[in-house]
């Protein structure tokens, strides 16, 4: 394809609409996940106590600042860096996604271990030198032992074949945004990469779901009719049953009366991925606006982060960037990175062909996202 025809495809007004959503979903995670990160591991009654009757309403310190994300924003950015490097390698003829995703993961692990960015590293990519992404921000063990070794996990032999932890599902909303591709491809990719780190099938299926629901908003699509689709294509997986319950209890507790706290905690506690799926999901859904939904989506006494980061995502790619709100977005640890990488997709989605390809490729791009 030519560039010409790459950008007869994508008209402006349409790059426009796909890179406000694509900004939307990724700052509106990371603000989620901040917005968790100071109560993770407190209970409702300890956060009504130490914050008021409403919980926390702004940012509260953790990890020695205002508005810190954790592991989930950590590794939601490292899916988006595999994705664009998968798109990039497509040229060469080497065309295996989950490949280049776990390559991307192996990378983020790397920031877990490591003090900083090694320069002797000449695949390393502009992503792993970010210096503030080496920080040990509650990872989860899966991820962890996932990753501890560069053997991949894959459906028939993951890794974690126990785990069904929320360490998939909150990092799975980029898949999701790959717009060009059919829902049944994006939902098989997100499986692929979540059982390389947790093997029960409610597991990887979660994260399946969500990427799904994620692709029919970055479509322009309605929140429900994107959660019928992921139920749709549930069904036919084996092991399916708690990923497909849990929707359903989601999409059931909107009809039982106004939103709140309680409500939220009958979904669970959000440290099993189909908990943290249903918790996010029904916030969103019920959400007057972004930051009554995000509120919501952490004032429970469970796994805030994440549930703050997949309700963030959810209301990101459904109202675009201009609906975030703007005191959260200047206070946000990493603002500049997740909006550079947020840029660098919506562009190598659109304009691909134009920055690589059989006649030519631009020399700085390919530093950026190297092909190895």
């Amino acid at each position: 394809m030519s560039a010409n025809a790459a950008t007869a495809i994508w008209g402006r007004v349409e790059q426009q609409d796909f890179r406000s959503r694509v900004r939307g979903a990724l700052l509106g995670g990371a603000i989620g996940d901040a917005l968790g990160a100071g109560i993770e591991f407190n209970s409702l009654a300890d956060i009504r106590a130490q914050h008021g009757a409403e919980g926390v309403t702004d940012y509260v310190p953790a990890y020695g600042r205002r508005g810190a994300v954790t592991d989930d924003t950590q590794m939601t950015l490292f899916t988006v860096d595999g994705l664009i490097r998968a798109q990039v390698r497509r040229d060469t003829g080497a065309w295996h996604p989950p490949t280049d995703v776990h390559r991307a993961y192996l990378r983020w692990a790397a920031t877990q271990r490591d003090w900083g960015p090694d320069e002797r590293e000449p695949d390393a990519g502009w992503l792993a030198r970010e210096e503030w992404l080496y920080a040990q921000r509650a990872p989860g063990r899966a991820c962890l032992s996932g990753l501890g070794d560069e053997t991949m996990g894959t459906v028939e032999k993951p890794k974690n074949p126990d785990s069904k932890g929320c360490g998939a599902v909150m990092r799975s909303a980029p898949f999701g945004l790959l717009v060009g591709w059919e829902p049944e491809l994006v939902f098989q990719l997100a499986v692929e990469c979540g059982a390389q780190t947790h093997g029960h099938p409610t597991g990887y299926l979660a994260a399946g779901a969500f990427a799904v629901i994620m692709h029919g908003l970055a479509r322009g699509e309605s929140l429900d009719g994107s959660v019928q689709r992921a139920l749709a294509l549930l069904a036919a997986r084996p092991g399916h049953e708690e990923t497909t319950d849990a929707l359903k209890q989601a999409l059931g507790a909107v009809r039982q009366g106004l939103p709140s706290p309680e409500r939220v905690e009958s979904l669970g506690e959000g440290w099993t991925a189909e908990e943290a799926l249903s918790m996010g999901l029904y916030c969103a859904l019920v959400a007057e606006d972004v930051r009554h939904g995000l509120l919501l989506a952490v004032n429970h006494g469970g796994d805030s982060d994440s549930t703050g980061s997949i309700c963030g995502n959810l209301l990101g790619a459904m109202h675009g960037e201009t609906a975030l709100p703007p005191g959260w977005l200047a206070e946000l640890e990493g603002r500049a990175t997740v909006l550079e990488l947020a840029d660098d997709f919506a562009m190598e989605m659109t304009q691909g062909a134009a920055l690589h390809g059989p006649g030519g490729s631009t020399q700085a791009w390919l530093e950026r996202y190297p092909r190895s």
